[in-house]
């Protein structure tokens, strides 16, 4: 029998044996490849991006002359001076030969200035929709990055750009960012990056043709803290100022944001224009947008007058609070405080004359009050004097009615203790300290943590500031002792049905002495609870 011997013969897998040995590597390549680009979309932003290595090209969005801008100078309501600024900046990118024919240099740049919400940007985008010309948009803080030289490198990369689509402008929202005054940080050194951010923007300004057709717009509310070199003339020309807007300018923004809405026939916008003094353009947009909900909460069809006045109440005071729980002596407090203010303001000749007053918690504050102030340019000692006294009327009730004192004074005296230390430290109204004003609206004093005066001073103004508080109150208590009667009756005209107007304090106190401003006489506010009004909206349906 012939025995079979197994053989073994071994074949190696040359291909497993190199997709084993590449694999890892492969993979470690993938990864690499994958955080490679991920870091290359972070940091490669505006012109160019696509690797790490244009980190320092600039981030500028840049609408071109077929931008889809819609917004021009049509949608800017009011403004009428910054925008005739804006408009001219546009012509001279236009027509640049009817102004450098006579010799004339076109402007290198424009400085919007003003408070939050009162159309900067806007302005900017209506230059943009008008001028037909590139249009670089940037934020002051997209300069600033952890890399060092990075924001000098996209300063100068965005004035590359610019040059190259003449004439274009420039436009840098919240320039502040970059542009602080330079030398004023403590720690030293830890400012390096954006001062140097700063200078090549100073040099970039400073460096290009006059006539080169570059022109840079700028934004910022906080103007005073801006270095001397980047408002100086050859950079910054103009500083074109964009305040809150007057009664007429209110009456104009209003009717741009009441179009798209549905209104009652009631609705006016010069009505809603005096009832908003002081609001900015933004807040009047989240005026007609607030309306717009509370109606559409109360099931109605068309926005009513009541609908904007409970938006105006809603904006400046908050949500009101009906459920919270409130005792019956607090309620008190709170009603002859409230009613104290009420009085005083009727019966001053400068305080500013109730509109509304309520002691339903509103926000933080367990009551407010609604006054209506005379819009005016400047202000008298007298008529500060009558407002301090008006702010102190809610302590000086409080006082006489109950014999003690609340915290509900807090804001009243926060209030009146700044308005007397401005009185005598800024304005000059005081004797003693003279006419001198230790304020320095320009931004760029050295005081630091030091008073510009002496501790001799510093003592006669804290004296003083404590007189004009001191007279205001007992003035405010004297008001009230002279029409205590009048004044209880308000307070419990206000406990018995927690919101009052205007029309019921002509009825105890009669018709101000002084006249009745332009708008209060037009306040017809319904006084009827939610309630009511929702079941009359039910039977208007119905019918």
């Amino acid at each position: 029998m012939n025995r079979i011997e197994p053989e073994y013969t071994t074949h190696e897998d040359y291909f497993g044996n190199f997709i084993g040995w590449i694999l890892p590597f492969a993979l470690i390549i993938g990864i690499w490849f994958f955080v490679f680009k991920r870091m290359s979309k972070g940091a490669g932003g505006g012109a160019g991006g696509g690797n790490i290595f244009n980190v320092g090209k600039s981030k500028a969005k840049v609408f071109d002359k077929e931008s889809d801008i819609k917004t021009n100078f049509k949608d800017v309501a009011g403004l009428a001076e910054a925008k005739q600024e804006v408009e001219e900046i546009v012509e001279f990118l236009k027509h640049p030969e009817n102004y450098t024919k006579l010799g004339g240099k076109i402007p290198k740049g424009a400085l919007l200035v003003g408070p939050p919400g009162t159309g900067k940007t806007l302005l900017a985008k209506a230059v943009a929709g008008e001028a037909h010309v590139p249009f670089f948009s940037m934020s002051g803080s997209d300069f600033v990055e952890m890399f060092v030289g990075v924001g000098a490198s996209r300063v100068r990369d965005l004035f590359k750009q610019a040059k190259e689509k003449s004439p274009c402008i420039i436009f840098i929202d919240e320039i502040d960012a970059i542009g602080r005054a330079r030398g004023k940080n403590p720690n030293m050194g830890a400012n390096d990056e954006r001062e140097n951010t700063l200078n090549q923007l100073l040099t970039e300004m400073d460096g290009f043709d006059t006539n080169s057709g570059v022109i840079i717009l700028a934004a910022t509310n906080r103007a005073d803290i801006l270095d001397r070199a980047l408002m100086r003339a050859g950079r910054f020309d103009r500083q074109i100022h964009v305040e809150l807007p007057d009664l007429n300018e209110r009456e104009e923004i209003f009717n741009v944001h009441l179009r798209p809405l549905k209104l009652d026939e009631s609705v006016k916008s010069e009505f809603l224009a005096k009832q908003t003094p002081g609001f900015s353009g933004a807040d009047i947009a989240n005026v007609c947008n607030e309306s717009a909900l509370i109606a559409a909460r109360k099931k109605k069809n068309v926005i009513q007058k009541q609908d904007f006045l409970d938006a105006v109440d809603r904006i400046i005071g908050g949500l009101e609070k009906k459920n919270k729980i409130i005792s019956i002596t607090e309620k008190k407090t709170i009603a002859y405080h409230e009613a104290g203010h009420a009085t005083i303001s009727w019966l001053l000749e400068y305080a500013h004359p109730l509109v509304k007053v309520t002691i339903v918690p509103r926000g933080k504050a367990l009551g407010a009050a609604w006054y209506l102030p005379e819009e005016r340019s400047i202000t008298t000692k007298e008529q500060m004097l009558d407002e301090m006294c008006s702010a102190l009327g809610g302590r000086a009730a409080e006082e006489l009615i109950f014999g003690k004192i609340s915290t509900g004074a807090q804001n009243d005296l926060e209030k009146v203790t700044k308005q007397a230390m401005a009185m005598v430290s800024i304005f000059g109204m005081s004797e003693k300290v003279g006419n001198v004003s230790y304020y320095d609206s320009s931004g760029q004093s050295d005081y630091g943590f030091s008073k510009p005066y002496s501790e001799k001073t510093a003592e006669l103004i804290d004296k003083e500031v404590k007189i004009l508080i001191d007279e205001s109150y007992k003035r405010a208590k004297q008001v009230l002792l002279d029409n205590m009667d009048k004044h209880s009756k308000l307070a419990e005209l206000l406990l018995e049905r927690e919101v009052i107007f205007s029309e019921d304090l002509e009825e105890i106190f009669g018709k101000r002495a002084f006249g009745t401003p332009e708008g209060l006489d037009e306040k017809k506010i319904d006084p009827k609870t939610e309630e009511e009004s929702k079941n009359e909206d039910n039977e208007t349906k119905a019918v």
